[in-house]
Protein backbone atom coordinates (compact mmCIF):
# COMPACT_ATOMS: atom_id res chain seq x y z
CA UNK A 1 0.00 0.00 0.00
CA UNK A 2 3.33 2.29 0.80
CA UNK A 3 4.14 1.52 -2.97
CA UNK A 4 1.37 2.24 -4.53
CA UNK A 5 1.41 5.52 -2.65
CA UNK A 6 4.95 6.68 -3.56
CA UNK A 7 3.80 5.45 -7.00
CA UNK A 8 0.86 7.96 -6.93
CA UNK A 9 3.03 11.01 -6.05
CA UNK A 10 5.98 10.56 -8.21
CA UNK A 11 3.29 10.05 -11.00
CA UNK A 12 1.91 13.24 -9.86
CA UNK A 13 5.02 15.47 -9.75
CA UNK A 14 6.30 14.15 -12.60
CA UNK A 15 3.24 15.32 -14.68
CA UNK A 16 3.34 18.23 -12.56
CA UNK A 17 6.72 19.39 -14.11
CA UNK A 18 6.88 18.45 -17.56
CA UNK A 19 3.69 21.56 -18.31
CA UNK A 20 0.99 18.30 -18.83
CA UNK A 21 -2.35 18.89 -16.64
CA UNK A 22 -4.39 16.50 -16.01
CA UNK A 23 -7.87 18.05 -16.16
CA UNK A 24 -11.36 16.17 -15.94
CA UNK A 25 -11.89 16.90 -19.74
CA UNK A 26 -8.69 14.59 -20.13
CA UNK A 27 -9.73 11.86 -18.03
CA UNK A 28 -12.81 11.94 -19.66
CA UNK A 29 -11.32 11.51 -22.83
CA UNK A 30 -8.75 8.98 -21.24
CA UNK A 31 -11.85 7.09 -20.31
CA UNK A 32 -14.36 6.89 -23.23
CA UNK A 33 -10.99 5.75 -25.69
CA UNK A 34 -10.30 2.97 -23.08
CA UNK A 35 -14.19 2.09 -23.04
CA UNK A 36 -13.62 1.69 -26.54
CA UNK A 37 -11.07 -0.33 -27.42
CA UNK A 38 -12.51 -2.62 -24.38
CA UNK A 39 -15.02 -3.51 -26.47
CA UNK A 40 -13.77 -3.67 -29.46
CA UNK A 41 -10.93 -6.27 -30.25
CA UNK A 42 -8.09 -5.55 -32.57
CA UNK A 43 -8.92 -7.51 -36.30
CA UNK A 44 -5.80 -8.30 -37.73
CA UNK A 45 -6.20 -8.23 -42.30
CA UNK A 46 -3.98 -10.01 -44.09
CA UNK A 47 -2.23 -8.39 -46.82
CA UNK A 48 -3.86 -10.19 -49.58
CA UNK A 49 -7.17 -9.06 -48.68
CA UNK A 50 -6.08 -5.32 -48.88
CA UNK A 51 -4.03 -6.04 -51.91
CA UNK A 52 -7.09 -7.30 -53.66
CA UNK A 53 -9.45 -4.04 -52.40
CA UNK A 54 -6.81 -2.40 -53.65
CA UNK A 55 -6.57 -3.96 -57.30
CA UNK A 56 -10.38 -3.28 -57.42
CA UNK A 57 -10.33 0.14 -56.99
CA UNK A 58 -6.91 0.38 -59.42
CA UNK A 59 -9.41 -1.69 -62.20
CA UNK A 60 -12.69 -0.08 -62.15
CA UNK A 61 -10.62 3.58 -61.82
CA UNK A 62 -8.37 3.11 -64.98
CA UNK A 63 -10.09 0.57 -66.84
CA UNK A 64 -13.97 0.01 -66.06
CA UNK A 65 -15.57 3.06 -67.33
CA UNK A 66 -16.42 3.72 -70.91
CA UNK A 67 -15.34 7.26 -72.21
CA UNK A 68 -17.70 9.67 -73.56
CA UNK A 69 -16.27 11.99 -76.06
CA UNK A 70 -17.27 14.75 -77.61
CA UNK A 71 -18.91 15.07 -81.01
CA UNK A 72 -16.51 14.61 -84.37
CA UNK A 73 -16.75 18.35 -86.13
CA UNK A 74 -17.77 16.91 -90.32
CA UNK A 75 -18.99 14.17 -91.79
CA UNK A 76 -15.45 12.51 -93.24
CA UNK A 77 -13.66 13.28 -90.03
CA UNK A 78 -11.52 9.90 -89.31
CA UNK A 79 -12.03 8.32 -86.66
CA UNK A 80 -9.67 6.05 -84.71
CA UNK A 81 -9.53 4.07 -81.51
CA UNK A 82 -7.89 5.27 -78.74
CA UNK A 83 -5.09 4.33 -76.97
CA UNK A 84 -3.68 0.24 -77.30
CA UNK A 85 -3.68 -1.85 -73.95
CA UNK A 86 -1.05 -0.89 -72.00
CA UNK A 87 1.13 -3.66 -70.31
CA UNK A 88 -0.22 -3.09 -67.33
CA UNK A 89 -4.20 -3.65 -68.89
CA UNK A 90 -2.47 -6.77 -70.65
CA UNK A 91 -1.21 -8.05 -67.76
CA UNK A 92 -4.34 -7.83 -65.01
CA UNK A 93 -6.12 -9.28 -68.11
CA UNK A 94 -4.55 -12.94 -68.26
CA UNK A 95 -5.84 -15.46 -66.10
CA UNK A 96 -5.13 -16.08 -62.52
CA UNK A 97 -3.56 -19.73 -63.13
CA UNK A 98 -0.58 -17.78 -65.49
CA UNK A 99 0.28 -14.76 -63.55
CA UNK A 100 -0.57 -16.74 -60.12
CA UNK A 101 0.51 -15.51 -56.83
CA UNK A 102 4.22 -16.39 -57.08
CA UNK A 103 3.21 -19.83 -55.49
CA UNK A 104 4.20 -21.24 -52.28
CA UNK A 105 7.87 -20.32 -51.36
CA UNK A 106 10.28 -23.37 -51.81
CA UNK A 107 7.63 -25.31 -52.84
CA UNK A 108 5.95 -24.26 -55.70
CA UNK A 109 7.20 -21.05 -57.21
CA UNK A 110 6.63 -19.41 -60.15
CA UNK A 111 8.09 -17.21 -62.54
CA UNK A 112 7.61 -15.46 -65.78
CA UNK A 113 10.88 -13.94 -67.42
CA UNK A 114 11.44 -12.46 -70.99
CA UNK A 115 7.71 -10.69 -71.25
CA UNK A 116 7.01 -9.71 -74.57
CA UNK A 117 3.45 -8.70 -75.30
CA UNK A 118 1.97 -8.03 -79.09
CA UNK A 119 -0.60 -5.65 -79.62
CA UNK A 120 -3.36 -6.35 -82.82
CA UNK A 121 -5.91 -4.01 -83.42
CA UNK A 122 -8.53 -6.87 -85.06
CA UNK A 123 -12.35 -4.61 -84.86
CA UNK A 124 -12.61 -0.53 -85.66
CA UNK A 125 -16.14 0.24 -86.39
CA UNK A 126 -18.60 2.87 -85.57
CA UNK A 127 -21.93 2.30 -84.85
CA UNK A 128 -25.11 4.31 -85.60
CA UNK A 129 -26.42 7.36 -83.62
CA UNK A 130 -28.72 6.43 -81.23
CA UNK A 131 -29.77 7.12 -77.51
CA UNK A 132 -27.72 5.43 -74.58
CA UNK A 133 -29.72 5.95 -71.22
CA UNK A 134 -27.91 8.60 -69.32
CA UNK A 135 -25.55 10.01 -71.88
CA UNK A 136 -28.29 11.03 -74.87
CA UNK A 137 -27.14 10.30 -78.73
CA UNK A 138 -24.25 8.40 -79.29
CA UNK A 139 -22.60 6.65 -81.84
CA UNK A 140 -20.03 3.45 -79.91
CA UNK A 141 -17.03 3.00 -81.34
CA UNK A 142 -16.19 -0.25 -81.24
CA UNK A 143 -11.92 -1.15 -80.56
CA UNK A 144 -10.94 -4.90 -79.94
CA UNK A 145 -7.29 -6.11 -79.46
CA UNK A 146 -5.61 -9.06 -79.80
CA UNK A 147 -2.93 -9.16 -77.10
CA UNK A 148 0.00 -11.97 -77.09
CA UNK A 149 1.59 -12.12 -74.14
CA UNK A 150 4.75 -14.48 -74.91
CA UNK A 151 6.93 -15.23 -71.94
CA UNK A 152 9.26 -18.03 -70.14
CA UNK A 153 7.67 -19.44 -67.41
CA UNK A 154 9.58 -20.82 -64.92
CA UNK A 155 8.44 -23.80 -61.99
CA UNK A 156 10.94 -24.37 -59.24
CA UNK A 157 10.51 -26.55 -56.12
CA UNK A 158 13.51 -26.57 -52.98
CA UNK A 159 11.08 -29.78 -51.40
CA UNK A 160 10.44 -32.61 -51.22
CA UNK A 161 12.04 -33.07 -54.29
CA UNK A 162 14.22 -30.19 -55.75
CA UNK A 163 13.82 -29.09 -59.47
CA UNK A 164 13.37 -26.53 -61.64
CA UNK A 165 11.81 -26.93 -65.27
CA UNK A 166 11.14 -23.87 -67.47
CA UNK A 167 9.08 -23.50 -70.51
CA UNK A 168 7.68 -21.11 -73.07
CA UNK A 169 4.61 -20.43 -73.10
CA UNK A 170 2.21 -17.72 -74.75
CA UNK A 171 -1.68 -16.68 -73.96
CA UNK A 172 -3.88 -14.55 -75.98
CA UNK A 173 -6.05 -12.18 -74.34
CA UNK A 174 -8.81 -9.90 -75.89
CA UNK A 175 -9.17 -6.78 -74.81
CA UNK A 176 -12.41 -4.23 -75.80
CA UNK A 177 -11.72 -0.08 -75.35
CA UNK A 178 -14.95 0.83 -76.86
CA UNK A 179 -15.87 4.22 -76.20
CA UNK A 180 -19.37 6.67 -76.97
CA UNK A 181 -19.15 9.54 -79.63
CA UNK A 182 -21.80 12.06 -78.89
CA UNK A 183 -23.78 13.05 -81.87
CA UNK A 184 -23.88 16.65 -82.83
CA UNK A 185 -27.32 17.67 -83.00
CA UNK A 186 -29.11 19.42 -85.71
CA UNK A 187 -28.08 22.54 -86.95
CA UNK A 188 -29.69 25.39 -85.96
CA UNK A 189 -29.59 28.92 -87.92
Amino acid sequence: MKRMSLYAVVATLAISTTGCELTFGALKTAFAFSRFWGTTPLIPVSPYYSQKIEDTYHEEERYGKVPVLDPVEGDNAPLYCLDPPSPDEVYRALPEPVTGSGGFAFIAEKNMNNVRIVVEPIVDRVDECRFFPLVGPARLHHCHYKCTVYFDKTIRSDWPVPFTHSDQSQEVVYIDHDHLIRCAGPQTN
